[in-house]
């Protein structure tokens, strides 16, 4: 079947951590891999307090570099070096970022006891940076005040499920059960019981993420029919003067885009200090998608 998608907000604010307002960060669940998406200011205290394994932690993909999404980044870098961290890490994010990083860590001192691979991007056209038979990674370009990017997360390949209904009326025993979810089939009473027969996949999961941006239908084609949609909220209607001097979309902007790539689901973050209600995002956005929610600092969304 379709494996679970989980997604965990570690911080969902714009600008500068205040006691209840964190900056960006999340954690990606999907195929067996945890992902972790920007790495805002206190990222490792909040994968602490949501229970995340700092040993899964693989693949990190920052979107852009500014202060908000980054400089959480060493830190959790020094912590896996002061945990006697061995496997290799990846970072993928702008260009600059590997040079930021090592010399944060060179005048620091804190010298790491694990290679870091840094993938550092420039393209403007949406690539492929990661892909493996289960899950494939492509960039989403975005327009921000510097160079941006979203990412999207496709489940590749997913695995077969048992149509189990159909196995209890044709009386198939269990103990074949295996094999014919991996596609072969076998002999039941004297008859072949074919694995397409008794077996059918599931749409794959897919989560984009877009964070930050002003309102860019053009990522439109690249998010088509995307199961889950993380997109910047930082202001209402009611400041979208704002979006262009600062390079950021509202509420309705994030809704519109999630309505014309036919989103499952739709997740506002990224809200600006200048809000006290957050539930006027969901008002607004909810003119043009129903299927909305908050981002909230660790809450977790679990879809099976």
């Amino acid at each position: 079947m379709s494996s679970p998608l989980s997604l965990t907000i570690l911080g969902c604010h714009s600008a500068s951590p205040k006691a209840n307002a964190h900056p960006t960060s999340q954690v990606l669940e999907l195929r067996g891999h945890i992902f972790l998406i920007d790495c805002g200011e206190g990222t490792q205290v909040r994968l602490r307090k949501s229970k995340v394994k700092f040993s899964r932690i693989k693949h990190i993909f920052i979107s852009h570099l500014h202060g908000d999404h980054i400089f959480g980044l060493v830190g959790l870098i020094s912590t896996f070096g002061m945990m006697k961290r061995t496997e290799k890490l990846h970072v993928y994010g702008p260009k600059g970022i590997k040079e930021l990083i090592l010399t944060q860590l060179k005048i620091t001192a804190s010298f790491t006891t694990y290679p870091i691979e840094f993938i550092e991007l420039s393209n403007d056209e949406s690539e492929v940076v990661f892909e493996d038979e289960k899950v494939r990674v492509s960039t989403i370009p975005l327009e921000h005040r510097i160079y941006a990017n979203g990412y999207l997360f496709q489940e590749v390949n997913p695995p077969r499920k048992l149509n189990l209904p159909l196995l209890e009326d044709l009386g198939v025993d269990k103990v074949y059960y295996g094999k014919l979810q991996k596609g072969s089939d076998v002999e039941h009473e004297n008859k072949l019981i074919k694995s397409d027969d008794v077996c059918f996949v599931e749409s794959p999961k897919s989560y984009a993420f877009c964070s930050d941006t002003v309102y860019r239908p053009q990522i439109v084609p690249l998010i088509k029919d995307v199961f889950l949609l993380y997109h910047e909220a930082t202001f209402l209607e009611t400041e979208a003067d704002l979006c262009q001097k600062t390079k950021h979309s509202t509420a309705l902007q994030a809704a519109t885009i999630a309505n014309a790539a036919n989103a499952k689901h739709l997740i506002l973050g990224h809200f600006s200090a200048r809000y006290n209600d957050l539930t006027m995002f969901v008002s607004e956005a909810k003119q043009v998608f129903e299927n909305v929610e908050l981002a909230e600092t660790l809450k977790r969304f679990y879809f099976e």
